[in-house]
């Protein structure tokens, strides 16, 4: 069964058509058909037997050949015995025969030899020949085709076909109108998705879609809207801390040098870190515009920046030329997290880029510690960090990976942890292209 919606409902109506069309012409066949052709070769054979039986009469050859002309539209010669093979040679076109025809000939002349030709020949324009062999000689009789069938029943199939042709091709037209609309609301929702803002969408198409498109429009200005409202909570909320932080170095800074107010410090630098991170992890980059960003050089970059003489890291590409739509900064912060992440606890990295079908992987490995197995999902929380990371010194206040795993999610992507074959940590970063 096809997978779209298109070819799905272009088979729910060229079924059905193809259906009616082949009933009715076999019901038209089998019934206008048999019996208009058996009448037509009946009459066609009465009028024979009539020459015929006026010429056995004694009738003038000339008179009855001009009232069988005029008067039944058959041409015919009459062959005595003695010519009656050079009726026969005369004959020379392939002969076919004709089913009616034949069985009204077999009812009517069943004692005499009788055949039945079609003359193909140009000059003769398929003409119907008929022999028929009595005891006095040989009659050749020759007329139309349209004496054993009417042309009009190859018209009617003609016009059946034709309308159902334009009507599949009128509904071929609208049903892409209609499958167009669902699928450019199925692209802006994908680019929503990534952090792609298209603002020229218009619903158009039948009512449900338009429904289904303005429903679309209506949900995407609400997440806006509480993104930008949760954004201007949180920097109301940035700057009424940082007041009493302020307040609170001033104080100290006038008061004895002393442990407790070392600490004391720290413990608002600190709190200052946590507020900054948490600031940037629930704001992330929503301001920033999406544009087409070349991953392999973005990637090869990141590497060039991170690298130290401490640390061995190598960069293997193989997507350098492809590019996605995506918000530069927001990728460069997310992939730098996790490159970060790596160089604090690893001695050798190894970044790759590869590319399929479907989409492009960032894969980052290295021969650190690594992550257990049952918390590389609890990693990705908010202020969550290992107990081996659980030091000031690092600067990490377990923000890193929640940010990263937001811009990735963002992006309509995914990040996941697996073992690396150096022996620490393999993180996969999937964006669809």
């Amino acid at each position: 069964m096809p997978r779209t919606l298109f070819f799905r409902t272009m088979l729910l109506i060229f079924v059905p058509l193809i259906v009616v069309q082949v009933v009715s012409v076999v019901v038209f066949f089998d019934g206008s058909w048999s019996r208009m052709g058996r009448k037509l070769s009946e009459n066609l054979v009465d009028d024979i037997s009539v020459i015929i039986r006026l010429h056995e009469d004694g009738m003038p050859l000339q008179n009855l050949k001009k009232l069988s002309r005029e008067g039944w539209q058959i041409d015919f010669n009459f062959y005595d015995t003695d010519e009656s093979e050079k009726a026969r040679n005369d004959l020379k076109a392939n002969p076919i025969v004709v089913a009616y025809l034949k069985e009204a000939l077999e009812n009517v002349f069943d004692h005499g030899e009788w055949s039945v030709w079609i003359d193909k020949s140009k000059d003769k324009n398929n003409e119907l020949i008929i022999w028929i062999e009595r005891n006095g000689g040989v009659y050749l009789f020759t007329c139309s085709q349209k004496k054993i069938f009417s042309s009009s029943i190859f018209m009617f199939v003609v016009w059946m076909v034709a309308t159902s042709v334009l009507l599949f091709l009128v509904s071929v037209m609208f049903l892409r109108i209609q499958v167009r609309a669902i699928a450019d609301l199925a692209q802006t929702a994908e680019n929503f998705g990534k952090g792609i803002d298209d603002d020229d969408f218009k619903p158009y198409g039948s009512s449900e879609v338009r429904k289904a498109g303005w429903a679309f429009i209506k949900m995407k200005e609400r997440i806006l809207r509480q993104i930008v409202e949760r954004t201007q909570m949180l920097a109301g909320i940035s700057h009424d801390l940082r007041t009493p932080l302020t307040r609170m170095k001033l104080m100290l800074a006038m008061t004895e040098d002393s442990q407790d107010k070392t600490d004391f410090l720290a413990d608002i630098d600190e709190m200052e870190k946590m507020l900054n991170g948490y600031l940037a992890f629930v704001k992330g980059e929503g301001d920033e515009a999406a544009v087409k960003v070349n991953v392999g050089a973005l990637i090869a970059e990141i590497v060039r920046r991170c690298a130290k003489r401490t640390v061995k890291i190598k960069y293997i590409g193989t997507g350098d030329n492809v590019e996605i739509m995506a918000k530069e900064q927001s990728l460069r912060r997310a992939v730098t997290n996790v490159i970060n992440n790596a160089c604090r606890y690893a001695k050798k990295i190894e970044v790759r880029v590869e590319k399929n079908e479907h989409d492009i992987k960032i894969i980052v490995d290295d021969n650190g510690p690594g992550i257990p197995k049952d918390k590389r999902e609890e990693v990705f929380r908010a202020f969550y960090r290992l107990e081996n990371s659980r030091n000031k010194e690092t600067g990490g206040i377990g923000l890193g990976l929640a940010i990263t795993k937001d811009i990735i999610t963002a992006h309509a992507g995914k990040i996941v942890m697996e073992d690396s074959h150096l022996g620490g940590l393999r993180v996969v970063i999937m964006l669809p292209l």
